[in-house]
């Protein structure tokens, strides 16, 4: 079956004072029908960029995107313009963004938001747009619908704000939802409540879903496919499993190996040394390899590729031989990932 979304050697930099800031630089990857891909990496890799640049929402100036194809369909959104570009956006591909309390208007109802997506995209009157809105409201598990329709943004708690945006995106059916941190600032119940909404949509939708998002439990749970991203560029696409079971690049492995949920109570947490390089200045070669433990001189001559180290695993690594890495060790600090042993009565 082809991709529903290809993205081919997409570049989108930003200029400023005379510099140029290589934000996503050479990014490829496919999007099955119906298939979760999760986009992961540390704030500042290009995650963000990379969503809003399929959608062209980067602005302009300061940023540009230079290159590549964003292909849904078999058409180059790149190249929309007008009417075109505009029944992309919001109708066949919508996006959840990062902050519920800074995405909607602060002076417009929530109903009102939602229905003028509807009128928009759709040749539904004002009357059905309101129904329609009001069904999405349930639908996403807001209490007296109704009523909330009439209801302006700060009137609505954050979890409400956040279910609100996902009945906006929703709102059209897209094929593909970009979900850029859809949990954000919700507590852990709001958090369990959204991405199960999103898994019933997508089951009763078949639409395909980008996630973007920094826990490694949430990628586990959702995701077909795995995205790694860092210093602009993908090191890592696997299979959720694969990625899981035996990663293929030094920054993977300590991606995973950071977060607390992948330690025994009371051992030391791993840490990645140092801090995303600024995108104004990248380093030669590897862009991983000044936090790398298995950076060798090789590492500083030449960009590594993204190649296929097994079937449908690639990595950009030159230390992988035969699809395996030598073993990578992080060090590790005084904090501790839990002060005492979980209570005997939970899981």
């Amino acid at each position: 079956m082809p991709p529903l979304l290809s993205v081919r050697n997409l570049q989108t930099y930003f200029h400023r004072d005379g510099r140029t800031a290589r934000a996503v630089d050479d990014v490829s990857f496919d999007i099955h029908p119906g298939e979760t891909l999760a986009l992961v990496g540390e704030s500042g890799c290009g995650k963000s960029v990379t969503a809003l640049s399929l959608l062209r929402l980067v602005p302009s100036p300061p940023g540009e995107i230079v290159g590549g194809e964003v292909l849904l369909g078999g058409r180059n959104v790149l190249r929309l313009e007008g009417a075109a570009l505009r029944r992309v956006r919001g109708g066949e591909m919508a996006m959840i963004f990062q902050d519920p309390m800074a995405s909607l208007n602060p002076v417009y109802t929530v109903g009102k938001q939602i229905a003028e997506a509807l009128r928009v995209h759709t040749s539904a009157s004002r009357s059905s747009a309101r129904r329609r809105a009001i069904e999405l409201l349930d639908r996403v598990g807001i209490p007296s619908p109704a009523t909330r329709f009439d209801a302006y943004p700060h009137q609505l708690s954050g979890g409400m704000k956040q279910r609100v945006l996902i009945a906006m995106a929703l709102a059209c059916e897209p094929r593909l939802l970009i979900a850029d941190e859809p949990t954000t600032a919700l507590d852990v119940t709001i958090q369990a409540q959204v991405m199960d909404l999103l898994r019933e949509v997508q089951k009763a939708s078949g639409m395909s879903i980008l996630l973007i998002t920094h826990d490694v439990g949430v990628v586990a749970e959702m995701a077909d496919r795995v995205a790694v991203m860092y210093g602009g560029k993908v090191m890592e696409l696997a299979p959720v499993d694969a990625i899981f079971e035996k990663p293929s690049h030094p920054y993977t492995v300590g991606l995973f190996e950071s977060q607390p949920g992948r330690h025994t109570p009371g051992s030391a947490l791993h840490v990645i040394p140092g801090e995303v390089p600024d995108p104004f200045s990248f380093p030669s070669g590897c862009r991983f390899r000044m936090r790398c433990p298995l950076a060798v001189e090789a590492c500083a001559t030449a960009v590594p590729p993204l190649l296929e180290v097994a079937r449908g695993h690639f990595s950009a690594c030159i230390r992988v031989e035969d699809g395996k890495l030598p073993p990578v060790e992080f060090q590790k600090t005084a904090t501790k990932s839990c002060t005492q042993d979980p209570d005997p009565g939970t899981e």
